[in-house]
């Protein structure tokens, strides 16, 4: 069992076998009593302190059973992780099954484009234009070498649209941005684009706004997202009912609840134990998600395994406060935003508890007015002495990591003052 292996094996929770109450007591018990492990873990006892002792990371690197990856966070969030291949593929196969469109036309053999960060996957090449024969590896396609979307040229963004319609792919995988990016320039310029089976989101919170403009191109394809990290490999897929169900054959996941003032018991965060991974002992991790709970606990795809999320509601560094102090995720924000018309993109960053700067990308004729119209809203949201500036800018770059950060703070938000601990044992985890 992996908590056992972890506790006596592992350098990295040494420390830990203080807090296990022991074997006589249920396993929802002695996951509860560890703490969350962080990146900052992982980095303190990188390589040999996240392994079983027995293990021989050279030797797996030799026989090229693990590779080690750097994944793209910011400078703080950056960490290095033994990676699996064998392992992320049986993961995302598994994955497929949650969704009954998928497990149709995702074979393990499909054609596959992929419109992401090439920080996030693929090969970078911000100054020279690579031809496809360096961005096809096996059944993939990669359609962007840039790191910056905003440099995309007219031919470089004609060339996507030509190379889809050669390669024709049973699935888009894309950051939702940048396909968003994309399809602005399609509606634009009344161009037209193959449609593939099914396109599945992943790296990115897709936003409202991100679903209209790529709903407009590809209206009668399927939209999918995925949730999942380099170190937790695919943890929820979306069904064809728009629920989010766990994998649960290839993770374990500790709920844990937010106070009510705070949107609990049914919001909250998520702690990840990847299962089946040999060079994977990561005992609830924290990859920073927050998620709501299906309050029936039930979807009907009739699909019963493990959690059900209503919605997957952003990720920790995306929360914001109220000036009363309440947590604001990016789903709220965002079902906020989305009801107002002419947005292309959207920041907002919270300066102070009572201040916020929100930076608007428009190319409508109504944007000239949405000043007007938004600034009502949010302090709805965040109240009437929420200190509201709106700027509106031609474009918005990616972070370093490649991502966009659609909404934040300048300032920590410590996650363990919103957690209900009187509440933390309302558990529904998989099976380990």
């Amino acid at each position: 069992m992996i908590l056992n292996t972890a506790l006596s094996k592992i350098a990295m929770y040494q420390s830990w076998k203080s807090l296990d109450p022991g074997p006589k007591y249920p396993i929802d018990i002695r996951f509860a009593a560890m703490p969350a492990l962080t990146k900052k873990n992982i980095r303190d006892n990188f390589p040999q302190g996240v392994v079983p002792s027995d293990m021989d990371i050279e030797q797996g690197l030799a026989n090229g059973e693990i590779q080690l990856v750097e994944t793209s966070g910011t400078t703080d969030d950056k960490v290095t992780n033994i990676w699996n291949q064998k392992w992320w593929d049986a993961s995302e196969r598994a994955s497929w099954q949650l969704n009954s469109y998928m497990s149709k036309i995702a074979t393990g053999n499909h054609r596959e484009a992929i419109l992401v960060n090439p920080r996030n996957v693929g090969t970078i090449s911000d100054n020279v234009d690579l031809p496809v024969e360096k961005r096809r590896l096996a059944r993939f396609l990669y359609l962007n070498e840039k790191t910056d979307p905003l440099s995309w040229s007219n031919a470089i963004m004609d060339r996507m649209i030509r190379e889809l319609d050669t390669y024709q792919p049973a699935v888009l995988e894309a950051n939702p941005s940048y396909l968003a990016r994309l399809c602005r320039y399609i509606t634009d310029t009344n161009k037209t684009v193959f449609q593939p089976g099914a396109i599945v989101f992943t790296y990115e919170y897709p936003t409202i706004y991100h679903y209209l403009q790529i709903h407009r191109v590809f209206s009668k394809v399927l939209l999918i997202s995925s949730y999942g990290s380099t170190e937790t490999g695919y943890v929820f897929m979306q069904c064809e009912e728009c629920k989010w169900h766990q994998n649960s054959e290839f993770c374990r996941v500790d709920f844990q609840p937010f106070l009510p003032e705070h949107g609990g018991p049914l919001l909250g965060r998520i702690l990840v134990t990847p299962l089946n991974n040999p060079w994977s002992y990561l005992v609830r991790f924290d990859a920073g998600d927050i998620v709501r709970l299906e309050e029936t606990g039930k979807c009907s795809c009739d699909r019963s395994s493990g959690l059900i999320l209503a919605s997957i509601a952003g990720r920790k560094a995306n929360l914001t406060l109220t000036c009363s102090g309440r947590l604001v995720t990016l789903l709220e924000l965002d079902t906020v935003m989305g009801r107002l018309k002419g947005i292309d993109m959207y920041k907002l960053i919270q300066t102070d508890r009572s201040n916020y700067e929100l930076h608007l990308v428009s190319r409508a004729p109504e944007g000239k007015n949405l000043t007007e119209a938004v600034i009502p809203e949010l302090k709805k949201l965040y109240g009437r002495e929420a200190g509201i500036t709106v700027i509106h800018d031609p474009d918005i770059a990616p972070e370093n990591s490649g991502k966009y950060l659609v909404s934040g703070t300048l300032f920590p938000i410590d996650l363990n003052n919103y957690l209900d601990k009187r509440n933390i044992l309302r558990l529904n985890e998989g099976g380990i």
